[in-house]
């Protein structure tokens, strides 16, 4: 059976890829770090790092392992402070995952100043995780609710979600741009322009997938920057490097170096939806506080959503 502390152990050094480094953020001498990680490689039967005299660097087998430790340690993590919030009968203690566009958008805030408005004893813990990692922390119960870009598949026997947000994509160029003065705007006029493309880093084929968008609207973009998250490629927008298509969320209160068009011919929007178990151990209110948050973020003019149960 692994150990955590070792397992601890082996992180730090993995890491720092120094023992001593390493045991000082860890407030042990080197000799008991080297002889721990001696003992889990023994263990393991495995070889996690090729050990120099100046340095330590994980061997190939002790990367693909990091990766995996580190997700333990997080459950592990999560796991007790489930297990001390329900020690201490906090039945309305609340674990959240979510995504970055759920900060982006102002749904998860709103819902926390909500949720602490009504409930100010309250105590949540958040943990900004993959789609995938959130969808784990539910089965295993480590998460209460999880805020990603799609649903489980419908067919899932655990897990049930509900529409949160729609958030159409618009146009930002720069207020100086000569595209900018137009009140409508057609694909041939963004035809070659360039572009500053916003990264999805859940999405490996996000570039593919945004081109393809463009050209089935009748447009090629020239993509000269790729922008980490959309608060950056609207500061780049705004420098007069090249157009963007952002949520509707993220230009509220902009600079105003930056303009904004709507395209109606190119019908494209994020979505942010909330998951959670089949079986809820959490109080419903957290939901529809959520669920809330995101219906006030879209606006008054927005499309509804289908109320889920």
């Amino acid at each position: 059976m692994l150990d955590l502390r070792q397992i601890r152990y082996f992180v730090a050094v993995a890491e720092t890829e120094h023992v001593g480094q390493a045991a000082e953020r860890l407030h042990i001498s080197q000799s008991p770090l080297s002889r721990q990680i001696a003992q889990l490689e023994k263990s393991l039967g495995l070889t996690l790092f090729e050990r120099g005299q100046q340095r330590i660097r994980l061997t190939r087998d002790g990367q693909v392992f990091l990766s995996e430790a580190r997700a333990l340690l997080r459950h592990a993590d999560r796991l007790e402070n489930l297990g001390r919030r329900l020690g201490r009968g906090e039945e309305g203690g609340l674990c959240i995952g979510y995504i970055a566009d759920a900060m982006h958008t102002g749904v998860l805030p709103a819902a926390l100043r909500s949720l602490n408005d009504e409930r100010p004893g309250i105590h949540v813990a958040l943990y900004s995780l993959p789609p995938a990692e959130q969808f784990e922390g539910l089965r295993q119960r480590s998460l209460d609710i999880a805020l990603v870009h799609e649903p489980p598949p419908s067919e899932d026997p655990d897990l049930t979600a509900a529409p949160l947000l729609e958030d159409p994509l618009l146009l930002a160029l720069p207020a100086g741009h000569p595209l900018a003065e137009r009140p409508e705007l057609t694909p041939e006029d963004l035809d070659g322009q360039p572009w500053i493309g916003v990264e999805n880093p859940q999405d490996p084929v996000w570039r593919d997938t945004f081109v393809a968008s463009c050209a089935a609207s009748g447009f090629t973009p020239d993509i000269r920057m790729d922008a980490a998250e959309p608060l950056t490629a609207l500061g780049l927008v705004a420098s007069g490097l090249g157009l963007a298509l952002v949520q509707r969320s993220m230009v509220r209160g902009m600079s105003e170096a930056v303009a904004v068009r709507e395209l109606p011919w190119h019908d494209r929007s994020v979505q942010l939806w909330a998951a959670w178990h089949r079986v809820d151990l959490r109080p419903v209110v957290v939901r529809e506080t959520v669920r809330s948050a995101g219906r006030r973020a879209e606006g008054p003019g927005s499309p509804a959503w289908p109320s889920t149960t």
